[in-house]
């Protein structure tokens, strides 16, 4: 099958304005029309089948078509397939789901749910949040957000604002004041140390200096993906996010933790914060919360920021009211979908599959790239892996965007069937949490195979 073949319908690109996308690029390329999905494969209109190596985009976790979400959808939809929940009124799903996850993130301290559309929402309301807090607090001076260098939160105006991968903020700028960035623990690219826990203690310093240069009682929070995703798939080492912990408690800063990615199961455990042994003051959740059935967001706040929005007014309106929502907070159907599909993540001990498969894909992927000089680094936590090519692996130097190395590789790699997503030279293998190591030898297997053909 080739890639032309593959791609069934080349009218596609005409009138769809596509997201990260260049027009002309898919004037000429136009993208594969996905029309059905089973397991972990999806397929095109002409019938080709490809293992699913992005899980949609990080979020199918459980896998496509399966019948226990469905079903929760018709029963849901017979009942109600939809109601707000403002102005007094909610609905039993998001009631039901706000329990199952404070429930599960009962480790973490979490014990309210504020529902959302999806990560960029979420993200949005977790600044809020924090900003807010703050000002019921009786801090409103604290209102600054520190975030990572290369972290990516979303789209909206104060996730982009938060983000830190240049590419995409340039053509909107200048954006929201208060917002910092500092150095990422990136074991690869930094210009400290090869020494992970002299990275980790570094990169921690470096976040302290920044809010002391700030000033601690002007900063509201600081907010990273427990891995980076987005970003290239950046593991921090494992003394990273219990020393951010250490300076937040310090300096009275709060610590959310962008679990869009990582949340329910993707890095190896049911959180990527769980992993690091940290529990947040807020967590961010999205794309795996119901495996992308209906999109879905959920943003979850401990006791401590929760108590700032209890008052004594028993009026609906009161300073108190956290000032934010969505039309399609706590959409019923979105909610049904995710009941369904924390219980299959949870029956099918999937956190505990992706950190054994994982480990796994990402041995085989070391073992190729001893083969393969142009990979520069693999790296991943879970099922969530990065390979980042190199035209020189002893200067880290990149290849230059116009020799299309990365894009020739991934056309090679659909052309075999195998769908991974790549950003430029970089690719992402984030496959649904029910791969196999079956599933895994085939995307090792095909990988090199067309770096192979490509170098």
């Amino acid at each position: 099958m080739t890639t032309a073949a593959a791609r069934n319908n080349d009218t596609l690109s005409r009138h769809v304005v596509y997201p990260f996308a260049n027009a002309n690029f898919l004037a000429v390329n136009p993208p594969i029309c996905i029309e059905g999905g089973d397991g972990v494969y999806v397929s095109d209109g002409p019938g080709a089948h490809y293992l699913d190596g992005q899980a949609g985009l990080w979020n199918v976790n459980v896998g496509h078509g399966r019948p226990e979400i469905k079903q929760a959808i018709i029963e849901q939809l017979d009942r109600l397939s939809f109601y707000s929940t403002f102005g007094n009124t909610t609905n039993s799903p998001s009631v039901a789901l706000a329990d199952e996850l404070c429930r599960l993130a009962e480790p973490e301290g979490m014990v309210r749910t504020f529902f959302s559309s999806g990560g960029s929402e979420a993200n949005e309301a977790a600044i809020k949040l924090a900003k807010q807090y703050w000002r019921l607090a009786g801090q409103p001076l604290r209102t600054k957000i520190i975030s990572l260098r290369g972290a990516y939160h979303g789209v909206t105006l104060g996730a982009l604002s938060a983000g830190g991968v240049n590419v995409y903020k340039e053509q909107f700028t200048p954006l929201l004041p208060g917002f910092f960035q500092v150095e990422t623990p990136h074991v690869y690219r930094n210009p400290f140390t090869s020494d992970p826990e002299a990275l980790g203690r570094l990169c921690a310093e470096l976040l302290e200096r920044e809010i002391i240069y700030q000033g601690p009682d002007s900063v509201a929070a600081f907010m990273a993906e427990p891995v980076q995703g987005a970003g290239g798939v950046i593991v921090p080492p494992a003394n990273f996010w219990p020393l951010l912990r250490e300076v937040c408690d310090r300096h009275g800063v709060l610590l959310i933790a962008d679990e869009v990615v990582t949340g329910f199961g993707r890095s190896g455990s049911m959180f990527g914060s769980r992993a690091w042994g940290v529990k947040p003051d807020i967590m961010v959740f999205a794309k795996g919360i119901n495996s992308g059935y209906i999109p879905l967001g959920a943003t979850l706040i401990n006791a401590k920021v929760a108590a700032a929005f209890q008052s004594d007014d028993k009026s609906q309106f009161t300073p108190r009211a956290f000032m934010h929502g969505n039309t399609y907070a706590g959409h019923p159907l979105a909610c049904a979908a995710a009941i369904a599909n924390l219980r299959i993540v949870e029956q099918e001990e999937l956190p505990a599959n992706a950190g054994k498969v994982g480990a796994y894909l990402l041995a085989r992927l070391k073992d190729i790239q001893k083969r393969h000089p142009n990979m520069g680094d693999v790296r991943g936590k879970g099922l969530m892996i990065g390979i980042e090519l190199v035209a020189d692996p002893e200067t880290k130097r990149p290849f230059d965007l116009a020799e299309n190395f990365g894009q020739r590789i991934w056309e090679r790699c659909v052309a075999k069937g195998i769908l991974i997503r790549n950003l430029a030279d970089t690719f992402i293998i984030s496959p649904p949490l029910t791969f196999t190591t079956e599933h895994a030898d085939k995307i090792a297997d095909t990988f090199d195979e067309a770096i192979s053909a490509v170098e």
